[in-house]
């Protein structure tokens, strides 16, 4: 239950199976040319349906552009800092800007904040995150280590997640989870969108807790800056 409150890229198609985007449609996930991860400190792990097609997690690229975290992806990805956890109360955002929309794609890609990771980097690793795509739609699901989704296979529109003006025009999203006693929300531009219990989301086959580490993730074939990730108590 829940509640609706370019930088340029030398990608070539891999063999692997088409993946199907929010939409329904069919498309090829890439592999990123010069991939991996070259932050200091960070780390990831690709989703786990494009492993056993073949990705692997150099087949997407983390990378610095000034200030910014630089994501390219290839096959879907979380990365994240292991240092960085965050537990009780506490509030995790950051910063999307996708230079060009669906520069990589022929529809739209989500990409977000998770929190409360636990296992990560293992076939069991557990998270939630909420994304946002350019098109006014957002998401929220986990993996517990089998995907769940907490508003839909394909999420849901709300009038707060900013709308590109159209294919290869930027746009920008602020994208927050929080955790505030029994209470769990997303927030995207300033404006909550979905809130659960902790009841809906620690239970067999999802959470572990709301513990845990935080950082990001972007679905296949998507290319996006990430600015001030962080965690507030």
């Amino acid at each position: 239950m829940y509640r609706i409150c370019s930088y340029s890229l030398a990608a070539v198609a891999i063999a692997v199976a088409p993946l199907a985007g929010a939409a329904g449609a069919q498309e090829t996930v890439h592999t990123v040319a010069g991939g991996g991860i070259s932050v200091p400190g960070w780390t990831g792990k690709i989703d786990a349906n494009a492993a056993k097609r073949g990705s692997t997690l150099n087949d997407s690229k983390l990378s610095k552009d000034g200030n910014a975290l630089h994501v390219t992806t290839g096959p879907a990805v979380a990365y994240w800092n292991p240092s960085d956890k965050a537990s009780g109360n506490y509030t995790v955002s950051a910063t999307f800007r996708e230079p060009k929309y669906m520069s990589l794609n022929d529809h739209p890609h989500p990409y977000g904040v998770f929190i409360a990771g636990n296992d990560m980097g293992t076939d069991n690793q557990s998270y939630l995150y909420c994304a946002a795509y350019g098109d006014g739609n957002f998401i929220v699901r986990g993996f517990g280590p089998t995907a769940f989704q907490m508003n839909g296979r394909e999420g849901a529109a709300n009038p707060a997640v900013h709308k590109a003006a159209g294919k290869g025009q930027p746009v920008t999203q602020e994208i927050a989870l929080s955790v505030k006693g029994d209470k769990v929300s997303c927030a995207i531009n300033g404006n909550e969108v979905a809130s659960y219990t902790k009841a809906e989301l620690v239970a067999p086959g999802k959470l572990k807790s709301t513990d845990g580490v935080y950082g990001i993730r972007f679905a296949h074939n998507t290319e996006g800056l990430v600015t001030g990730l962080k965690v507030t108590r």
